[in-house]
């Protein structure tokens, strides 16, 4: 046990006393304030008590209850399954939730994944799976759905969308039924991750009556799902996604956040929701500051995705995770997305040690400035084709058409109807391929190599340097984890000492990796 006082201040000791976040701290008074933890010494006059502080109270209790998690924190979808079905069934067995990376995988990608995790987690609720907005691919989207559903996939995280589409509403509202008391009971939780207030609206809303009849009148809903789902928002858990890797609008959260939390209670209040709608936070968080920051601010929950590529279970290849191990703050940029590119929709990806945001960049110019491959000047033309496809855009395209021909052959009469969307599918051909050869370690296309992430890869590089989350084999995604929450929790109970008037040093405010698992 040990009493601190100002007179006889040691910072280091105050400190350690600050970090046993799951005893009591009393506030005592002898000399000067001080703070003991443990058994209380005679003669001090306790002048007040802060209770225990886990990891598993910083967020919404309700999330935890909902989605039989121990701790309110989500492993985000990383697309391409860099996010594994490994990684999902080890947050799950953390205590967790995890989502499958499904966006841009092929069908029978999706199936195998969701029929491993089935089996893995059987009886488990606290996984899930992606759902990618496809706006060039709704047949595909809609696959993808019809897939979750038929599952019966516990939580769908619907991702990259502006507006909603039949796919994203049927998975929300198909199964839903209604006990005996009243109360509607999901089959699937529906997490939707948004940027803009006006998605967000759209998510914390009932699907719109036009969706719901069009379901019902294909037989994809039933007449009663449909009456159900115009009773409760299409998705519970909203997840405000700031400053973030892959898709964002690099907005900061703690301006973000506090607009969705506000819109939330707007909507709950114009509805009459009966159960809890929570807003969790998203982009940014690579440390242990960043969580305590998203829960002081008023998320229910946190989700990590940039930080989680360099995890053991991740998918992305050893050659790509040393880049992101050496990636700053700063080393992040934005390029053209390849699933919105005709849009001119961009994500954020590593610009360190790699050239593809820069080759993106010029595809994308390419694209805007000219009508067609054949209409393409001799020089930028001969520069693609050298430096970025690295072969004749003829033998581009025919391999893109082979690869459209398996997936969707519509695609190919479009193309043949429209160069400008030909040409399109031969660009689109590299930003896809260029996520793939990065999960692949393509050594030939390293300089080529896409990696989504943000800011947060900088700060987590940061504050890992010289412990020993700093070496790779150590780099769990439970590990990382249970770090970054147990760190959340002693910097949350350092605020509240300093807030009572306790001088509390710096040090408490700098949570150091330690083994947790």
């Amino acid at each position: 046990m040990k009493t601190l006082s100002k007179p006889a201040f040691h910072p280091a000791e105050i400190a350690a006393l600050v970090g046993r976040v799951r005893e009591p701290a009393h506030i005592v008074a002898g000399e000067g304030y001080g703070v003991a933890v443990g058994e209380l010494p005679p003669g001090q006059q306790v002048v007040g008590t802060l209770p225990p502080l886990y990891p598993e109270w910083l967020g919404d209790r309700t999330f935890c209850e909902t989605h039989g998690t121990r701790f309110p924190y989500v492993a985000g979808e990383m697309a391409g399954g860099i996010a594994t079905v490994e990684m999902v069934a080890a947050m799950a067995r953390g205590g967790m939730l995890g989502f499958f990376g499904a966006g841009g995988l092929g069908l029978p990608r999706v199936h195998a994944a969701v029929t491993e995790l089935k089996k893995s987690l059987a009886g488990l609720p606290n996984w899930g799976v992606n759902l990618i907005h496809s706006p060039n691919e709704p047949v595909t989207e809609g696959k993808v759905a019809d897939l979750l559903i038929r599952s019966g996939v516990p939580c769908v995280c619907a991702s990259a969308f502006t507006d909603l589409t039949p796919a994203v509403v049927r998975c929300a509202a198909a199964g839903l039924t209604e006990d005996a008391q009243g109360r509607i009971i999901r089959r699937t939780r529906m997490f939707a991750k948004i940027s803009r207030p006006e998605t967000a609206e759209r998510f914390l809303s009932p699907a719109p009556p036009e969706l719901l009849r069009g379901l019902v009148e294909r037989g994809l809903l039933t007449a009663k799902e449909a009456e159900l789902a115009a009773r409760v928002p299409v998705a519970e858990d909203i997840t405000v996604e700031a400053d973030s890797g892959g898709h964002t609008d690099n907005r900061p959260l703690v301006a973000l956040l506090p607009v969705i939390l506000s819109l939330r209670d707007k909507l709950v209040a114009r509805f009459g929701y009966q159960r809890p709608v929570r807003v969790g936070a998203a982009g940014g968080i690579g440390t242990p500051t960043a969580v305590a920051a998203a829960f002081a601010t008023g998320a229910a929950y946190v989700v990590t995705g940039s930080v989680n590529q360099v995890a053991v279970e991740s998918g992305l290849s050893p050659e790509a995770k040393a880049l992101l191990a050496s990636a700053d703050l700063a080393d992040v940029t934005m390029a053209p997305a390849a699933d919105m590119f005709e849009q001119g929709v961009k994500v954020q990806v590593l610009r360190r040690g790699t050239m593809f945001a820069s080759r993106a960049t010029q595809l994308y110019e390419a694209y805007r400035d000219h009508a067609s491959l054949e209409e393409l000047p001799e020089r930028v033309r001969a520069r693609i084709e050298r430096d970025i496809l690295r072969m004749p855009v003829e033998q581009a395209w025919a391999e893109t058409e082979r690869f459209w021909r398996e997936r969707d052959p519509a695609e190919l009469a479009r193309a043949q109807a429209d160069p400008k969307h030909r040409m399109a599918l031969v660009f689109r051909s590299y930003l896809g391929r260029s996520s793939r050869w990065a999960v692949d370690g393509d050594p030939v296309r390293r300089t080529d190599f896409q990696i989504w992430c943000g800011p947060a890869i900088g700060s987590f590089n940061r504050w890992t340097a010289g412990s020993f989350l700093a070496e790779q084999a150590n780099r769990t995604v439970v590990q990382i984890a249970l770090n970054l929450l147990e760190g959340a929790a002693v910097l949350t109970r350092a605020h509240q000492l300093r807030v009572y008037g306790l001088p509390v040093p710096q040090e408490a405010f700098a949570f150091a990796p330690r083994r947790l698992v």
